[in-house]
């Protein structure tokens, strides 16, 4: 097999897999409501309709990752997103120790959210570049 027929399966592979985690993460928005606005900040407004908002972005861009007509403008409003979700992820640093249902936030836990978030911009950014 051609070195270029692997490389185009395993990105189509990780693309599907970086989809299928925006598409589930958007569902748990409409599922899980109390947790995300457990995370959000006092001086957001109007959390429960941001919450919404962004599990419906977070499914359709989730799908729009799957398009190729509409990739690369999917990666990047992903990466917009996820700076958006910022103020969140430090948030929880100055809020913890908290609990969140049943799981408990321990600093720890607040502070490795961060490079999650640096890490999935950047895989984003991956498919900003690629034509595949």
């Amino acid at each position: 097999m051609h070195n270029t027929d692997n490389c185009s399966r395993i990105y189509k592979f990780f693309l599907w897999i970086y989809a299928l985690f925006y598409i589930l993460a958007g569902i748990n928005h409409f599922r899980s409501t109390a947790g995300y606005s457990e995370i959000m900040p006092d001086w957001i407004p109007v959390h429960q309709f941001l919450i919404y908002l962004s599990g419906f972005l977070e499914l359709i861009l989730g799908t729009l990752l799957l398009f190729k007509q509409t990739r690369k403008a999917a990666a990047w409003l992903i990466i917009l997103m996820l700076l958006a979700f910022m103020p969140a992820h430090i948030y929880m640093i100055q809020k913890a120790p908290f609990l969140l249902g049943k799981i408990e936030i321990t600093p720890l836990i607040a502070w490795i959210r961060i490079p999650f978030q640096v890490f999935f911009i950047w895989w984003a950014w991956i498919y900003t570049r690629k034509k595949i």
